[in-house]
């Protein structure tokens, strides 16, 4: 899948957006924000040089900033392009969102190679394999283009030359949902799921969360590999459910096997029998689950701040010659429990992935 801002007609759109942001950051109490650019692909005939800018930035090229990402079509993903768009507009660039639908490196890597042939003007990539992405790096930054990550990382052990991380710190949310589900579980067998072991966005996670359980004298903790398509997802939580039914917690560490999780807690009644739950990620099924007390928390790792930022950092860095380095962004750990899952069920924005439209978000009490 390969998605682009830089479409027919889009120009006066972007101008009213960021007119629409220009307005809010100076005095609205959060950011309205707009429809998520109709078209998909395509070349265009706007011009690839702007004028003066909003926030008195002078006039600049129309940067392309390129996204590699390992799921393209993922539902998680949905409010980090809407963050590709909005962050674009605002600043006068465009954006391409491209790589693997199955979180295959192969095509990821292909893809990231054509961004540095294309001369891409700054490329965002989810690093999920510790090495594939280190000589496509180094190839772009020797070209001059510049280079950061997003939701998933390298480990330091790789030296992959990535100028910034933008994303959650893996592990240590890891830790805390061991923790989490050890308060709720403390003996009996816990299983957590993953959909691609190995892969950098979530294999953190759950090493976090086995580091916490395997010390945990009267917990059997075992790890299954779900796959990287939702539906194989809740066929794998299913059917493993049903081969071991004697089990006391469930865990998962991506979006599509949380989601998996709450719909079988919800189907087998799994709450009311003594089992506890949870995951990661605002899908909607996860919300509505943990509103019916199907399932006990969730993480909200804020997938819009994963695009926006990478987007302000790579324009600062262009903007200025290179003096504005990209810097490490945490984009934090939030527990969505029953007690404060409301404003995420009663609210649609753009930032959780709910809804395209344009809205004045006011703040929940």
């Amino acid at each position: 899948m390969k998605e682009t801002n830089d479409t027919p007609g889009s120009l006066e759109m972007r101008l009213r957006r960021r007119s629409l942001f220009k307005g809010a950051a100076l005095g609205a109490a959060g950011l309205s924000l707009p429809s998520l650019l109709a078209a998909c692909g395509g070349s265009s005939n706007t011009t690839t040089t702007t004028t003066q800018t909003e926030g008195m930035f002078p006039g600049h090229p129309q940067w392309n900033f390129v996204f590699v990402n390992h799921v393209t079509t993922n539902p998680f993903f949905v409010p980090t392009t809407y963050a590709l768009a909005d962050a674009t507009s605002l600043l006068g660039c465009k954006y391409q969102w491209t790589g693997s639908q199955t979180s295959n490196v192969s095509e990821m890597v292909n893809a990231f190679n054509a961004a540095v042939a294309a001369k891409a003007d700054g490329i965002g990539v989810a690093i999920v394999d510790p090495t594939a992405f280190n000589d496509p790096v180094k190839a772009a930054l020797s070209a001059g283009i510049p280079v950061v990550s997003y939701n998933a990382d390298a480990p330091a052990s790789s030296n992959n030359a990535r100028l910034a991380y933008i994303g959650q710190d893996l592990f240590a949310s890891g830790v805390e949902v061991g923790k989490r589900i050890a308060s709720l579980v403390p003996s009996g067998n816990i299983v957590g799921f993953i959909a691609t072991p190995g892969s950098l966005n979530i294999q953190p996670r759950i090493d976090g969360i086995k580091s916490v359980l395997s010390a945990m004298p009267g917990i059997n903790f075992v790890e299954v590999a779900t796959g990287a398509a939702v539906n194989d997802e809740l066929s794998a939580i299913e059917a493993y459910y049903l081969g071991h039914k004697n089990l006391k917690g469930m865990v998962a560490v991506d979006a599509g096997s949380t989601q998996g999780v709450a719909e079988i807690m919800d189907k087998y009644g799994l709450a009311a029998k003594g089992v506890h739950a949870g995951g990661y990620d605002l899908l909607p099924k996860t919300l509505q689950e943990i509103q019916s007390g199907n399932l006990d928390f969730t993480i909200d790792q804020q997938p819009y701040l994963q695009g926006f930022h990478p987007v302000v950092q790579l324009f600062l860095y262009k903007l200025s010659g290179g003096l504005q380095q990209p810097s490490n962004t945490n984009t934090g750990l939030l527990f969505v429990t029953k007690g404060n899952v409301a404003p995420y069920l009663n609210t649609q924005t753009r930032f959780e992935g709910s809804s395209d439209k344009e809205q004045l978000v006011s703040p929940s009490h």
